[in-house]
């Protein structure tokens, strides 16, 4: 079963010009592009960005839980969208009624604020 572990973040807000060509740092690096000018670099430790205007600012309010194949087609239950597995497609919107993320892979992320996780994992049926 799933289970959340807590993860650093970058969140850049830039022009979508400077996302694209962002470089980021950090181990195992997942960007979530959740608007056309807003990126959160889950695991980064830094991004370089060519933006004057940029905002940078270190994220700590985010959970992750790895899925697999099995635990996508799961989740899609408890979803008004279709999900897919397809590597950097992501979904945002509610999952069981939670604000939540979910970035398509091999792993998967399911993605939440900290604030909703206990409760995301309890309509889950995580715990």
């Amino acid at each position: 079963m799933p289970a959340f572990e807590p993860v650093a973040a970058v969140r850049v807000v830039a022009s979508p010009e400077a996302l694209d060509g962002a470089r980021w740092s950090g181990d195992g690096v997942d960007i979530l592009r959740t608007a056309s000018d807003e990126a959160i670099g889950i695991g980064a430790t830094a991004v370089d960005v060519d933006d004057p205007d940029a905002i940078v600012e270190p994220e700590a309010g985010f959970l992750v839980a790895l899925l697999d194949e099995h635990d996508v087609r799961r989740l899609a239950a408890h979803t008004e969208w279709e999900l897919s597995t397809a590597a950097g497609k992501l979904f945002q919107g509610k999952v069981a009624g939670v604000p939540a993320r979910i970035l398509g892979g091999r792993p998967g992320l399911l993605v939440t604020n900290a604030a909703y996780a206990d409760e995301l994992e309890r309509r889950l049926g995580w715990r």
